[in-house]
């Protein structure tokens, strides 16, 4: 019987353009101002693929989270350097200036995350509701607040122009994923009938999260709770963001199971929040963005791309 073999790939949308990840490399495609197409390769070997210790189970979800985290800053960066590369030209370069510019966004991003989705649930539930003792109560409301920030969050930014385009993007990159795993040429005309919406998305690993994050938090508030009688709303915000790579490694194994046994039907059941989140962050994307996402996927297999292509694939982790 045909076994279709494994691979890793995947991605994400930056700023007019994709990043595209693949075995021993990544490359980013980004349309410039002047219609063309500029692709960066870089090659890329995980710590978990150098040192054997770090591929075990909890571990490699964290090491993965911490990668590709730096991937996605610096792809993202990059995106914008080129996207913007006809407005750059126009002025003298500060360098300096906009690594500051840089930094101060992030810091901003960074923050607006912990408010919206580290402080705010927790002094919500503290301020309005007695349960800080009842451990699974008070984490389901949590949990609740989170889920409810993330939904409006995305939301909102979906009507801004800039991000429905980086959206496009997105739903271009899981369009060409899907090709490829299929096994068929790379064309615009082959990727356009796939969905936009995939099972290893991003956002689906986000919502995994905030579901694995309830539970977890849940058995150790009670632990607190049964050894120091009670827990303090900062002590709660600590040691719960300190326990967030833990949460995100066993997301990460769920997921890879979740792809193992996708066409089970209780774990389609499990992944189709993560599947009805992704209607807002992808959209259909043009063919011009479709040919962005092919010249990523080929340019990050770069000259081994023959040796890889027209092969049914299933994918092995998190995109």
């Amino acid at each position: 019987m045909y076994m279709a073999q494994k691979i890793l790939v995947g991605g994400q949308a930056v700023i007019e353009g994709v990043m595209m990840r693949v075995p021993g490399a990544y490359a980013t495609a980004v349309r410039r101002p002047d219609g063309e197409i500029e692709i960066k390769r870089e090659n890329f070997t995980s710590i978990a693929d150098r040192i054997p210790f770090f591929k075990k189970p909890l571990l490699r979800g964290i090491i993965s989270m911490f990668e590709s985290l730096k991937i996605g800053l610096a792809t993202i960066q990059l995106s914008a350097d080129i996207a913007m590369q006809a407005e750059n030209a126009a002025k003298p370069a500060d360098k300096t200036k906009d690594r500051i510019a840089t930094t101060i966004s992030m810091i901003l991003a960074f923050g607006l995350a912990f408010l919206l989705f580290g402080f705010l649930p927790l002094w919500l539930t503290t301020e309005l509701l007695n349960i800080e003792r009842k451990a699974l109560a008070f984490n389901l409301v949590v949990g609740a607040w989170r889920i409810l920030f993330f939904l409006m969050y995305l939301w909102l930014i979906s009507f801004m122009k800039d991000i429905q385009r980086l959206f496009q993007y997105h739903g271009a990159e899981h369009k060409v994923v899907f090709t490829f795993e299929s096994g068929q040429d790379l064309t615009v005309e082959n990727a356009q009938p796939f969905k936009t919406y995939h099972p290893r998305c991003g956002t689906s690993f986000i919502f995994i999260v905030m579901m694995v994050g309830i539970l977890l938090f849940a058995l150790i508030d009670a632990v607190v709770i049964w050894g120091f009688g009670s827990i303090s709303l900062v002590a709660r915000l600590i040691y719960h963001l300190a326990l967030l790579p833990l949460v995100a490694g066993i997301g990460y194994e769920f997921l890879k199971l979740s792809a193992k046994f996708q066409h089970k039907r209780f774990t389609q059941w499990l992944i189709a929040p993560g599947l009805w989140l992704q209607r807002i962050t992808t959209k259909p994307p043009t063919d011009d963005q479709i040919e962005v996402a092919i010249a990523a996927l080929k340019g990050a297999f770069g000259e081994h791309y023959a040796e890889f292509a027209g092969r049914e694939y299933i994918a092995e982790a998190v995109d």
